[in-house]
Parts: C-alpha cells; sequence; structure tokens
C-alpha cells in the first residue's frame, strides 16, 4: 500500500516536470551535493511573463562595474605618476610631457622674437619714411633758394683761399679771417646827400659813432645786454630802460632804470629775480615781457614784468645752445632774440642747416614759431646779429676798433647779400647789438661799456 502511494507521487511529480516542460519548453532538471553533502535534485523553468530578474542581474552588473572601476583607477595612478618608479609607461608619459611643455615654450621665444623683429622692420619704415620726407623738403628748398651772389666789387679780396665769385661767408679761413677782412673793407659811409626820409622802414645806410652811456663797476658787467620796450605795458612806462650783466654761471638779476639818466648814474628802480637762470646776451624786451633763453637748453622763456613770473615756455626746435653755434666772440650766444617793427625774432642755427645762420619769426604770446628762413651766412664767422625792419644784418668784427656791417638777408625776398656799413668797437670787445625801434639806435655793450649808434635808414642808390 505505502508502496502505491509512492509509486503514485512519483508518477504525478514526473507527469507535472512533463506537463510543465511542454508547457514552457525550457525546463532543465539539475542534481548535486549541498554543503552537508547530502543529494540535492532541483529543476528550472523560464517564466513566463518576465524576460529577465532585474535583481539578480543587478548584482552582477554591478560586480562587473566594481571590476572595471578598478582597472581604471589603475589607469589613473599610472598616468599620474603614482606607480612605483621603474615603470616603463610612466616614464615614458612623463618624458612625452616634459618634451611637450620644451616645445611649447620653444614656439613661444619664436613667436616674441618675430615679433620684436616686426616692430623694429616697422620702426625701420617709419624712419625712412621720415627721412624721405625730409629730403624732399630739402629738395624743394634747394630748388627755391637762390643761388650765392658775388661780393660787389669794392670788397676786397685779399685772401687767395677764396674762389672767384664765391660768398666769403662760407670760408673756412683761420681765426684771424675775420678780424682781416674787417680792418680792409671800412669803406667811406654813404654821401648824406639827398638824404632819406628816416621815419619809415629801409635798408640800413650808415651807423653813426658810439656813444657811451655807462661803464660797469665790476667784472660781472664785462658784458652784458641792455634793452627798452617798444610797446611797454602797465605798471612800466616807454623810457623804463632794462639791463642784465650776464657774467657768472647763475645770471638771475634784472634791473630796471626808470629813463636814461638814471641808468647813466647807476641807480635802478626796480630790480627782479629771474625764476630761472639766463643764457648769455641774447635777452629782448617786448609788450611787457623779457624774452630770454634757459641756461644750458634750446628752452625759451617769457617772463612777464607785471606778474613777476614765467607766462611761456617752449623748446626752439634743434636749435644748438651752450656753445654749439655762437657768434664769434662766444659766450654761449647760441641763440639770440631781436625785436624790430615787425614785431618778435630769434636768430640761431641748427645741425641740419650745417652752423648757417637760420631765423624764425615767434608768436609773442606762446612763443611758436610762425615762420622760418635759412640763410647762407655762418653764424660763427659774424661776431653779432640785430633785425630792422624785417631784415637781417650782420657785424664782421667784435674787436677791430673799425669794422662793418657785411651781410643783410632779407625775409621779403629771402636774398642775402654783401654789405660795407662802417662800424666802430670804440672799446675792443662787443658782446651785444641790438636795435631799438622806439630810439632809432642800435644799443651795445663793448667791455664794460653801455653804448649806443644812430642809425639811418633809407633806400640804396
Amino acid at each position: 500500500m505505502i508502496y502505491l502511494k509512492m509509486w503514485s507521487l512519483a508518477v504525478v511529480w514526473i507527469s507535472s516536470l512533463l506537463v510543465s516542460a511542454q508547457a514552457q519548453g525550457t525546463a532543465s532538471l539539475w542534481k548535486g551535493n549541498d554543503r552537508s553533502g547530502r543529494c540535492q535534485y532541483s529543476f528550472t523553468v523560464d517564466s513566463p511573463k518576465e524576460a529577465s530578474c532585474p535583481s539578480a542581474s543587478t548584482g552582477t552588473e554591478m560586480e562587473a562595474l566594481k571590476a572595471r572601476l578598478g582597472l581604471l583607477e589603475v589607469l589613473v595612478a599610472r598616468l599620474a605618476g603614482g606607480e612605483a618608479p621603474g615603470t616603463v609607461a610612466g616614464a615614458g608619459l612623463q618624458e612625452a610631457h616634459s618634451q611637450a611643455m620644451r616645445d611649447k615654450a620653444q614656439l613661444q621665444r619664436e613667436k616674441t622674437q618675430l615679433q620684436r623683429e616686426k616692430d623694429r622692420l616697422a620702426q625701420q619704415v617709419e624712419d625712412l619714411q621720415k627721412r624721405v620726407a625730409e629730403l624732399q623738403k630739402e629738395a624743394e628748398r634747394l630748388r627755391s633758394r637762390p643761388c650765392p651772389q658775388a661780393p660787389p666789387p669794392s670788397v676786397p679780396q685779399h685772401d687767395s683761399g677764396l674762389r672767384p665769385g664765391a660768398d666769403p661767408s662760407w670760408h673756412y679761413g683761420g681765426p684771424a679771417y675775420q678780424e682781416l677782412k674787417a680792418e680792409v673793407a671800412e669803406v667811406p659811409a654813404p654821401s648824406p646827400e639827398n638824404p632819406e626820409d628816416n621815419t619809415g622802414c629801409g635798408e640800413l645806410l650808415s651807423v653813426g659813432e658810439p656813444v657811451s652811456h655807462r661803464k660797469a663797476d665790476s667784472i660781472a658787467g664785462k658784458y652784458g645786454v641792455w634793452m627798452q620796450d617798444p610797446e611797454p605795458e602797465a605798471p612800466y612806462g616807454p623810457g623804463m630802460l632794462w639791463r642784465v650783466d650776464t657774467v657768472g654761471s647763475e645770471v638771475r638779476q634784472l634791473f630796471g632804470y626808470e629813463d636814461m639818466q638814471q641808468l647813466s648814474r647807476g641807480f635802478p628802480t626796480k630790480v627782479l629775480l629771474l625764476p630761472e637762470a639766463m643764457e648769455s646776451t641774447g635777452a629782448a624786451m617786448y609788450r611787457g615781457s623779457l624774452y630770454y633763453q634757459r641756461r644750458r637748453s634750446r628752452t625759451l622763456i617769457r617772463y612777464d614784468l607785471a606778474s613777476e613770473s614765467v607766462a611761456a615756455r617752449r623748446d626752439l626746435p634743434h636749435a644748438g645752445f651752450h656753445g654749439q653755434f655762437p657768434y664769434s666772440w662766444g659766450g654761449y650766444t647760441d641763440i639770440d632774440f631781436a625785436v624790430d617793427e615787425e614785431g618778435l625774432w630769434v636768430i640761431y642755427s641748427t645741425n641740419k642747416a650745417k652752423g648757417a645762420i637760420v631765423l624764425s619769426q615767434l608768436d609773442p604770446h606762446s612763443l611758436e614759431v610762425l615762420r622760418s628762413w635759412e640763410t647762407n651766412i655762418r653764424k660763427t664767422t659774424v661776431a653779432n646779429a640785430f633785425m630792422i625792419c624785417g631784415r637781417l644784418y650782420t657785424v664782421a668784427s667784435y674787436t677791430s676798433p673799425n669794422t662793418t656791417v657785411n651781410y643783410s638777408f632779407d625775409t621779403s625776398t629771402s636774398q642775402s647779400k654783401a654789405m660795407t656799413v662802417p662800424f666802430k668797437n670804440r672799446y675792443r670787445y662787443n658782446s651785444m647789438v641790438d636795435y631799438n625801434l622806439v630810439q632809432r639806435k642800435l644799443f651795445a655793450w663793448d667791455n664794460y661799456h653801455i653804448v649806443s649808434y644812430d642809425v639811418r635808414l633809407g633806400k640804396q642808390q
């Protein structure tokens, strides 16, 4: 009986397996020992509803991901140099990285060098363009410049080194040449017959005898400058005269006198201390201001007398200074102001002009250069220069007692010519000559002496 029941159960079980197998088509039987060694039978059947079991597969995938992450961590450690010394892969990566950095630095240096070369070439191009522009201007100036004129036959030519027809102002003779020329070039003054009207502008016909007004008391007055403002402004009147002793390294005192009598007696009514030292004897008075060159520079200064302060300053472009292009007597007379009927002027030279006198008209307020002329008169070969009616005149010698006004340059025509108007240096060391249009005289400073000369203007016969 028991046997039959067990057989029935076995048949039912086998039948279930067969039915299940037929139903699913994927059943499988498995037999094996468990952990305790007992034999166990097991079988599996595919789920009719689920294609997969998420819970079971998730664990497997997580394990796979963990394994992959572990491998990635090992690779990252090797790339970062965290592996043990001697690893060939890590050393190769480090070497490649170092080489890449060296290449990058080299490229940066080459880029910087190329930029510098580019900037240098750009500067050269700019310099060449400026040079071309200067050469074009020079060519235009040479085309418009008149040919040098030969001196009149009355001017003796005692120097055998001069070529016929050459302008003696360009002669490079010895130092005594100017003195010799001054001695031999004197001619009688123009005849007083048919005198010209002396109230208007004209050419310089004659210079009178020097009249001494005062002798300086000390070595400080060996040379200097004295002036009168042709267009004075309050608080100073038209008779006011001014004087500066220019011997010394710090020339800053400006003495004022009410009139010529007070100047002759040496009694100043006003003493001003200039804020910056003056260079040499080239100062001038005009429209209530003192115009002068600042010491050891090409800076022009306008000193306002009323406010006693600097009203304007400006560098004179390219002008020589402090002994580069002085008059023949020296004294650092590179820059010389002048005043005449046409306004304020400055007489100087530049390297471009090669020592020839350059004449510029200035704006009295701002000191801006309005117009300029380049002459063919070498500045270092003449003793001094002054302006009358828009014409530049030069004096041949500063020491010869009987010398001449030897050249003139007319700004209206840009023409220069030689001339022989007698001029006397009574005290044989004339360091300053300027025109005073109010008194129609030349003011001069001759070896401690303040002197003046009458002038006669008109039309040359």
